[in-house]
């Protein structure tokens, strides 16, 4: 139903939903779990994506986990609706205890390799591209710095096996 709507009023909902949402998490103070993947092409680029709605930062594809969804599936169904992208293999990275909108949050880190052009709908997404490790476009937010180097030291641990 939500493809009917056109493109810049579902943006203007997303932008008014995404505040609200930032406001309850505060209150409620409720455990949030969510989700981010950091998708490599075949030449090592990473992906990042840049939302609709909230600050203009470059973040990891990822969201929120459903009630009783397994986080890997969580992954692979934000990494498909943000980026249109299917992953072949998932490797679980690590988790982050962390605070989002005043709220405690736990986000389950994933990594794998893609081997597709992201598509936007610009809705949600309004940009999605790879890009060089050592060459990231500005902003990064601060979430996406720490995902970053989690998994910067996880893969040099892993090539030291």
């Amino acid at each position: 139903m939500l493809h009917l709507i056109p493109k810049s009023l579902h943006r203007l909902v997303l932008r008014f939903a995404h505040r609200i949402r930032h406001r309850w998490r505060g209150v409620s103070g409720r455990t949030g779990e969510g989700v981010s993947v950091i998708a490599s092409d075949l030449d090592g680029r990473i992906l990042l994506v840049r939302h609709s709605y909230g600050p203009p930062n470059w973040y990891f594809p990822g969201g929120g986990r459903r009630r009783n969804e397994p986080a890997e599936t969580a992954a692979r169904r934000e990494l498909r609706e943000e980026t249109g992208c299917e992953i072949a293999a998932l490797a679980s990275v690590g988790e982050i205890e962390e605070e989002l909108s005043n709220a405690p949050h736990r986000a389950h880190l994933f990594a794998g390799v893609v081997d597709a052009v992201p598509k936007v709908d610009g809705r949600e997404v309004v940009e999605a591209r790879f890009f060089p490790v050592h060459s990231l476009p500005e902003p990064l937010s601060p979430r996406t710095r720490t995902r970053l180097a989690l998994w910067q030291d996880w893969r040099s641990r892993a090539s030291q096996r």
